[in-house]
């Protein structure tokens, strides 16, 4: 073997190696060609595998946007680092990943999923890490200082449902998880419902892993009645399953005034697709969202990350409400860290560019973003609502489509919520 064959081949094999290394790194991403700054290290958590709600959408898209940023010279010059930490559904689980955060030196949590807010916002606030763009299912999303939601949260979701529900049902049951998080539900669905006098909804609590909700399924139907009710269900990944259950119901096929409906997080079009499309059992069914449907052109610059950075990643769904909120997120950061215009962008540097009222321009996904204290809600239980716009869509023909064009503004809704 000649000299230089030897030599090609060593240099193929350290390159081989080091490629390897880089791949099998524990929920790191690394930069594709970076900027010549420091690298900046954030982190994004979601659930996964577990028996109840699973966003591995989110840490995928986090991902994906790294790659492309990074093939584009990074951001102002900083090469962005994707750690990813699976937070299991359970509070344990989002302390670890917010302690891993913190020993990490990340300059912020980005586009994360999680309802233990309580368990992940104290180690964050104790070390000065902004949490960016969280999906909004915990209160402390909306009272913490370092917390800078991109949407209403659970609170815009359901009070706007009940706005939604008013127009067209007479009796509404609501399922929803018999958990700390479900407790809220109904206040905030009722202050909807009761802005058009409305009626309060029958409250029906159901275990939020169940295997089966035959016997929710039929308490609800009951107390929503035939004419003219709906049931809805908020049951994270699990509303597909108390749907199954409420279709089989005897006679369920006979009752055809009978409405279903819920919200984003809860049924997107992925469930619709997964469960027949045009022939779903969601077929009909009011949906309120947080931002235009997936048609809308306003999604375009994420297709075509996805398209060309995703690598055919099933775990990313561009119609899937996580995935749309960590691109909302990563949005914020990027322009957030462009307004630092310093070499060494801390997490206290970011918290300020966001606190002096940065505005941030998400393309028509939502208002123009800003934090300043003049630009939130200052509901009671979510001071830090800063965008409580929502809308009203409905399954017609197996999509997800306006029921009416652009944004409803639920603040005076949510602000009146006891």
């Amino acid at each position: 073997m000649t000299g230089r064959r030897m030599t090609s081949l060593l240099a193929y094999a350290t390159a081989a190696a080091t490629g390897a290394a880089l791949l099998t790194g524990c929920g790191v991403l690394p930069g594709v060609s970076g900027g010549s700054r420091e690298p900046l290290t954030v982190m994004t958590w979601a659930p996964d595998g577990t028996r109840a709600t699973n966003m591995p959408g989110m840490p995928a898209m986090a991902q994906a946007y790294a790659r492309w940023v990074n093939a584009e010279g990074g951001i102002a010059g900083h090469e962005l680092r994707v750690l990813t930490c699976n937070e299991q559904n359970s509070s344990a689980g989002a302390a670890a990943c917010a302690r891993r955060a913190v020993r990490e030196n990340v300059v912020a949590v980005v586009g994360s999923y999680s309802q233990h807010g309580r368990a992940f916002m104290a180690p964050l606030e104790a070390a000065g890490i902004p949490y960016i763009g969280g999906y909004g299912l915990s209160e402390d999303e909306f009272t913490s200082h370092l917390s800078y939601p991109v949407n209403g949260g659970q609170a815009s979701l359901i009070a706007g449902h009940g706005m939604q529900l008013a127009e067209s049902c007479r009796r509404v049951s609501l399922v929803r998880p018999d958990t700390v998080a479900g407790d809220r539900l109904p206040t905030l669905l009722n202050s909807g419902l009761q802005r058009s006098r409305h009626r309060t909804a029958t409250d029906i609590p159901a275990v939020e892993d169940a295997g089966e909700y035959t016997e929710k399924a039929s308490e609800a139907r009951e107390k929503a009645g035939d004419d003219k009710g709906c049931v809805t269900a908020v049951l994270g990944e699990r509303t597909q399953t108390f749907f199954d259950s409420f279709r089989r119901l005897p006679d369920s096929d006979d009752d055809a005034e009978v409405r279903i409906s819920s919200v984003l997080g809860s049924v997107g079009q992925p469930l619709v697709d997964r469960t027949g499309g045009s022939r779903s059992p969601f077929e009909g069914a009011y949906v309120t969202g947080w931002y235009p449907d997936a048609s809308d052109k306003a999604w375009t610059p994420m297709l075509k990350v996805i398209r060309e950075h995703a690598f055919e990643d099933n775990r990313i769904d561009p119609a899937d409400a996580g995935v749309q909120t960590t691109w909302i997120a990563y949005t914020v950061l990027k322009k957030a860290v462009e307004s630092v215009g310093a070499e060494e962008v801390t997490p206290l540097r970011v918290a300020r560019a966001l606190d002096r009222g940065e505005e941030i321009d998400t393309g028509g996904l939502t208002p123009p973003l800003r934090w300043r204290y003049e630009d939130m809600l200052g509901a009671t239980d979510f001071p830090r609502i800063v965008n409580s716009e929502v809308t009203f869509q409905v399954v017609r023909q197996g999509r997800l489509v306006a029921q009416k064009p652009g944004f409803v503004d639920v603040g005076e809704t949510v602000r009146s919520a006891p």
